[in-house]
């Protein structure tokens, strides 16, 4: 009987100082780390992952690489990972050592994310960052030194007081060190966080909404004539080095999550943990909520608006493959209006979005929603 792939998502909410940006569930100097890890490895093995077999692993946070490596050793030893296709995790510049990056090599970990945002120094001390530009090279290098074979570099756009010069200069520093992967986020305010008070207070100011867009097109120009093919709205890769985790999910496969606030979707369910950490290491199997449960018609609209944040586009055959209706004909409004709009196109193969589109893609989404 052959096995159903599934991929898995491990969350680490601890950080060694919160990003000013951040409204993820995470916290800062948290003195309860190793009773979390215990609650997270009781989680994992009280799951039967023995029916599946796991296609990828992504340790995300917070910042997983500001806790003791041996613990992720740890996690890992808990799961099949022997079978994983790509195993993540995302680390941030003055957290890691060569020790831990050792630990996480020699733990069969083969991705790195590496959360650098900006190369120019005086922003990342703008938006909270603990690091510069020294510390993340440092950081790169050792990476490498140790044998890491396939690095993600994050940057972000529209930063506090950041320039179109200062995206170039980013770029051409990041492009310099050739890795494998890249990925490209607007900043986005989000209520409640120190930057958002910053910023309504008049201390920071961000770019316009159409200078930020002129950031991302010159993005886009410069890492695709560098040799990075543009597959996702916000991602950019080297030939083969896609980020699997994440092509999976926005193909609408499986995947289970453990930790804080970590969702999951299996057999049309979509569930989350509790995002309260003392429930959490109370009860984790009486603090999971359902979010939805999917009928076909909801499963469809969602495989649309996952599959126009790819570059690509919906493989129509695909679509009909797993639901055997034509999404032509099934969305034919909705598709008509948005073709009107010049927001995608569409021929006899896919459907995807156009540069209006990209600019505009939460207008398509809310069509699918």
């Amino acid at each position: 009987m052959n096995k159903k792939e599934i991929g898995i998502y491990i969350h680490i909410p601890f950080c060694k100082q919160k990003c000013y940006y951040c409204d993820f569930v995470s916290f800062a100097n948290c003195t309860n780390i190793k009773e979390y890890i215990n609650q997270l490895k009781k989680e994992i093995k009280e799951t039967n992952l023995s029916q599946y077999n796991i296609s990828t692993i992504y340790i995300g946070g917070g910042t997983p690489s500001c806790i003791d490596s041996t613990y992720i050793v740890e996690i890992l030893e808990i799961l099949n990972k022997e079978v994983a296709k790509e195993i993540t995790i995302e680390i941030n510049p003055g957290t890691v050592t060569k020790e831990k990056l050792q630990d996480y090599y020699n733990s069969g970990i083969n991705r790195l994310s590496i959360g650098l945002q900006s190369t120019n120094d005086e922003l990342l001390k703008k938006i909270g960052r603990i690091h510069d530009f020294n510390t993340f090279m440092q950081t790169y290098k050792m990476a490498r030194n140790i044998g890491f074979k396939n690095i993600n570099i994050d940057l972000m756009i529209g930063l506090p007081t950041q320039t179109i010069t200062d995206v170039q200069d980013s770029l051409k520093k990041v492009i310099d060190l050739s890795p494998e992967h890249i990925s490209v986020y607007s900043l986005i305010i989000e209520e409640g966080t120190k930057l958002e008070n910053m910023i309504s207070k008049g201390i920071l100011t961000i770019p316009t909404e159409e200078t930020e867009r002129n950031m991302y097109w010159k993005v886009k120009e410069t890492l695709e004539q560098s040799g990075y093919n543009h597959y996702e709205i916000s991602n950019f890769a080297k030939i083969n080095y896609q980020s699997k985790h994440n092509l999976d999910c926005w193909q609408q496969k499986e995947y289970i999550g453990f930790g804080l606030a970590a969702h999951s979707y299996v057999n049309n369910i979509r569930y989350s943990n509790t995002d309260n950490l003392k429930k959490y290491l109370e009860n984790i199997e009486q603090n999971r909520i359902i979010q939805e449960v999917q009928n076909l018609e909801s499963k469809r609209k969602e495989y649309m608006l996952l599959g126009l944040r790819t570059i690509e586009g919906i493989n129509i055959q695909k679509f009909k493959n797993k639901f055997i209706d034509n999404p032509i004909y099934l969305y034919s409004k909705e598709l008509n209006k948005l073709v009107k709009d010049k927001l995608i196109e569409v021929d006899d193969n896919y459907i995807k979005l156009t540069n209006k589109g990209i600019d505009l893609a939460n207008l398509v989404w809310e069509e699918f929603v």
